[in-house]
């Protein structure tokens, strides 16, 4: 019922910068929340940011002055502008949405298909 579509994602040198976008389309009655997440091999999912319907945004403590996290409502998309990237930073990175969806006005969370970021040293 709702999708969303990754892109920007690559290869950077470390002190590079990359953005992603994420695009949510489908049947959309709002959207409560949109987040990026991240994975590297071999370590659990975790939260890099996160930003609410009114704008409000909330990123991780050990990314904060480098990562920046936007949305633009009329467009359902939410991007991750990425600064001053490390080796550490390389991982999957996930778009996250929680949507009410409708006609039936009830709460799901969505994923997007997962975008790789490496950076090397």
């Amino acid at each position: 019922q709702v999708q969303l579509v990754e892109s920007g994602g690559g290869l950077v040198q470390a002190g590079g910068s990359l953005r992603l976008s994420c695009a949510a389309s489908g049947n959309i009655f709002s959207i409560n929340r949109m987040a990026w997440y991240r994975q590297a091999p071999g370590k659990q999912r975790e939260l890099v940011a996160s930003v609410n319907s009114d704008g409000s945004t909330n990123v991780a403590d050990s990314l904060k002055g480098r990562f920046t996290i936007s949305r633009d409502n009329a467009k359902n998309t939410v991007a991750l502008q990425m600064d001053s990237l490390k080796p550490e930073d390389t991982a999957v990175y996930y778009c996250n949405a929680l949507v009410t969806i409708a006609p039936t006005l009830t709460q799901h969370n969505y994923w997007g298909q997962g975008t790789q970021v490496t950076v090397s040293s």
